[in-house]
């Protein structure tokens, strides 16, 4: 378990914020991190509801409902009515315990919010097998959209299939049962994460290359360290119509606004992501305007993530797509 304390400057509760992780932790392993919060923006970016927030693998467990980042100075209620300037030692201990019993979910539906299941497919992740000639067509695939912005043909695949003994048709119908990617009622390709072959609300510029449709934000952002290139990311908030770009250059991402982030949520009833999740993971241009969504669509779980978040999902998602 990761625990990050985000405070900011010379906050006078931040020594006392990592006293009570320490007697929480009381010997069990983790990774304790300060953080010194330099701005509003890098608030934003970092998750930090005022100081000191505490973070669990990135996630605040005590964020009241609607929390919007802030720089301003956090207090904390205990069950007793207490009032203090971090978490008491047994809320902390109560909020580890229950850190480690999500990760160990982490092996729910394709993108489950409560665990943020981010590897998907029911935890077994969107890098296709070996075997079968599987994974050679998916990768053709992938790389196909990346070189021209659009899926490839049977004239691209057959060969690459028939290495396997294969025809594409069938490699691409296993590939789509394992939700790999989809089909269209003619077996064309119509989408394989993070890439869609129709126009979608996200398009993604590859620098020195073509421009690509993704499936939702986080494919969007998973698009440069699976192909390790810089990307100019548009999309639009769904509440506002209001646009956010994501920039990224050397491996950082720049956003506009500065205080933009995602919701990540899944469809009840389960099915393909391409249904379950993709319309239900956005960019928005705030806090504020995500809780708007959420508040409109009730029946849609999940949660509101931060840029650096939202980031290390898509990373961890598609960044080992292409690799041999």
């Amino acid at each position: 378990m990761r625990i990050t304390v985000l405070t900011v400057p010379q906050c006078p509760n931040a020594p006392l914020a990592v006293e009570r992780v320490t007697a929480a932790l009381a010997g069990r392993a983790a990774e304790v991190e300060l953080v010194e919060v330099q701005d509003q923006g890098e608030a934003v970016t970092r998750g930090m509801n005022g100081s000191p927030t505490i973070l669990l693998d990135g996630v605040d467990p005590f964020a009241p409902a609607g929390a919007v980042p802030s720089m301003s100075c956090r207090l904390y209620r205990d069950a007793d009515g207490t009032v203090a300037g971090a978490p008491g030692v047994t809320a902390l201990r109560e909020a580890f315990t229950g850190a480690g019993q999500v990760a160990a979910a982490s092996t729910g539906d394709c993108c489950a919010t409560d665990a943020l299941d981010v590897v998907g497919r029911a935890g077994r992740g969107r890098r296709a097998p070996a075997g079968r000639g599987l994974r050679a067509v998916h990768q053709a695939v992938l790389r196909h959209f990346a070189d021209t912005g659009t899926a490839p043909g049977p004239d691209v695949l057959e060969p690459v299939a028939a290495q396997a003994g294969r025809t594409a048709s069938a490699v691409l119908g296993e590939l789509a049962a394992e939700d790999f990617l989809t089909l269209d009622e003619a077996g064309q390709i119509r989408a394989a994460y993070p890439f869609s072959a129709v126009p979608t609300r996200h398009r993604v510029r590859i620098d020195g290359g073509v421009e690509v449709w993704s499936m939702c934000a986080i494919d969007a952002l998973g698009i440069p360290p699976m192909l390790e290139a810089d990307v100019v990311i548009s999309s639009t908030d769904p509440v506002n119509g209001e646009p956010v770009t994501v920039t990224t250059r050397s491996g950082a991402a720049t956003w506009e606004p500065k205080n933009a982030v995602v919701f990540v949520g899944q469809r009840p009833g389960g099915g393909p992501a391409a249904t379950a999740c993709c319309d239900a993971l956005n960019f928005f241009t705030s806090t504020v305007s995500a809780q708007t969504w959420v508040t409109d669509h009730p029946g849609i779980p999940g949660r509101v993530v931060t840029q650096v978040q939202a980031e290390d999902i898509a990373r961890e998602t598609f960044g080992p797509l292409l690799a041999l």
